[in-house]
């Protein structure tokens, strides 16, 4: 009989090598997705172990939900952590390699035999002049385009969006080893909320400068003009957010942005419930997580359309809105806050939109790509399945 998935799993060691955990501060959509994925093993029987750096508070090794978390080093010392702790064996016996490349890669492939599954959730072309201007962002980006699709060029890859499997080959990651295996959509938390009396838009991300929440800000400093009652609720945390403070200072004494850092779960739920709209200005998206939680809420995004994984996330003019420039998103706004009928159709779109996204088959694609590399095969499929 041929091995099923459930064979090839059962008692394997499967290591992620992470920047981060959804714990940590800087934490996001990213994190989620490979604890969703992390946990999908563990209820096939896998033994999971995430390393990432370690922050203030967090224990340096513990187990939560059947998953190991080890936690060393900081920001950049991280990654030659991750490469000591899989040469030394300080893992245990490691099966398979999950090497998330978040811009760099862990360099596992350096330091193992085992096969190595490199996850990606978009490249970093943009980002790095703008997070690392000058010499760093240069040799960042040389690192990720040219040194790591060589490194991992027998490597299977997960992408999360088709737009990030197409930058992948446009780097020279090509063949049948880029399997897609999209984000899912969590299930609705009720809340007491209802839509607010006034306009309202919402941000939720990390306060990073590729989240460019800048322009959500200067589209609502144009729009108080027709909208005096309205408001811009900002949600989440990071080094970017005393610059969006000072930025917006005026706008806070106004009432019209709100800065409510990083909040609970309801919380966040609350505010996707209140809010007639989401905006996404983000310079990149592998897929934007937020767009389904906002979605679940009947609340549609406006986003730019080259951020890449948007594309696929929405369906322009069914469930949100892609456009291509800062004033468009401003327009868009604007005529989605004037007009109900087009929001509440936009609204019934999202739903439907991410209704087809679960987690539940993101944890069976992606640990159908495990289990095929574990027997030595490549998966090319898009959320494949077996069956």
């Amino acid at each position: 009989m041929p091995t099923t998935d459930a064979d090839s799993l059962a008692g394997r060691h499967v290591a992620f090598f992470s920047w981060r955990d959804t714990r940590n501060p800087e934490g996001g959509g990213a994190e989620r997705y490979l604890e969703k994925m992390a946990a999908g093993l563990v209820e096939r029987g896998c033994r999971v172990t995430i390393f990432c750096a370690a922050y203030a508070g967090a224990a340096p090794d513990e187990v939560v939900d059947g998953i190991r978390f080890v936690r060393r080093g900081g920001k950049l010392s991280v990654y030659l952590q991750g490469m000591l702790a899989l040469l030394r064996r300080r893992l245990g016996r490691v099966d398979v390699v999950v090497d998330v490349q978040n811009g760099l890669p862990f360099f596992t492939r350096l330091v193992t035999r085992k096969p190595v599954i490199v996850l990606v959730h978009h490249v970093h072309r943009e980002q790095w002049p703008v997070v690392y201007p000058g010499p760093t962002g240069r040799v960042g980006w040389w690192i990720e385009s040219r040194l790591a699709p060589r490194l991992y060029r027998h490597c299977q890859y997960v992408a999360v969006s088709r737009a990030t499997r197409s930058e992948l080959r446009e780097l020279g990651v090509t063949g049948p080893r880029v399997a897609i295996v999209h984000n899912g959509t969590d299930l609705v938390v009720s809340v007491d909320a209802h839509k607010t009396a006034y306009p309202s838009i919402c941000v939720v991300g990390r306060l990073v400068p590729h989240k460019q929440v800048e322009h959500a800000i200067d589209a609502v400093a144009v729009l108080l003009h027709e909208f005096p009652d309205l408001r811009l609720t900002v949600v989440g945390s990071g080094w970017w957010e005393p610059t969006l403070h000072a930025y917006a200072r005026e706008l806070v004494d106004r009432g019209a942005v709100v800065f409510e850092g990083h909040v609970s779960e309801v919380r966040k739920q609350e505010i996707y419930e209140e809010s007639w709209l989401m905006a996404l200005p983000s310079l990149k998206e592998g897929w934007g997580l937020v767009v389904g939680e906002a979605a679940a809420h009947r609340t549609p995004t406006i986003a730019y359309s080259g951020a890449g994984g948007t594309r696929e996330s929405i369906v322009d003019g069914v469930s949100g809105v892609l456009v291509d420039t800062e004033p468009e998103l401003t327009a868009a706004l604007g005529a989605l806050l004037r007009n109900e009928a087009e929001r509440r159709r936009l609204s019934d779109g999202a739903l439907r939109h991410s209704e087809g996204f679960t987690w539940g088959h993101s944890q069976a694609a992606f640990a159908h790509v495990v289990a095929s590399v574990i027997r030595g095969e490549l998966v090319s499929d898009q959320d494949a399945v077996a069956e």
